[in-house]
């Protein structure tokens, strides 16, 4: 099950060129597995039929299939299992920018915000001039 999940997750986020790998051969799966919480038995049922037809194909599962036949079907099994897709890739989004490596390859250093923050550009805070003179939108208690 864990090859297939790979397979998918590159087919959701494929590689950029060599230096950004894509969501599946980053090992992002594991991410995804932990973040699913009580939706992996919907991941796991698409993950089921996904091997389940690439057998019909003639492979051993999803991951065996060449890359032009696994579109295809993964847009055919998600037809079929509402959510699954958006489930995984939701999640994959978040481990896969949250990594490192990529984060590294976009040109961004791979750190948290804080302690340090990020430079921020200055902007124009005339802009907030209608705001200011609405006065408070709420009240004391």
């Amino acid at each position: 099950m864990q090859r297939t999940l790979s397979a998918v997750l590159d087919e959701l986020i494929p590689a950029r060129d060599e230096e950004i790998p894509g969501a599946g051969s980053l090992g992002i799966g594991a991410f995804v597995e932990t973040q699913l919480g009580d939706a992996s038995s919907l991941a796991a049922s698409g993950l089921t039929a996904l091997d389940a037809r690439a057998r019909d194909r003639g492979a051993a599962d999803f991951a065996d299939l060449p890359t032009e036949e696994r579109a295809p079907l993964l847009d055919e099994v998600a037809a079929q299992h509402p959510g699954f897709v958006e489930s995984l890739f939701f999640h994959a989004c978040m481990g896969y920018y949250q990594n490192p490596a990529v984060v590294t390859a976009l040109g961004l250093e791979p750190r948290p915000p804080h302690p340090d923050g990020y430079e921020l550009e200055p902007g124009d805070l005339g802009l907030l001039a209608d705001v200011r003179k609405s006065g408070k939108l709420y009240r004391d208690v």
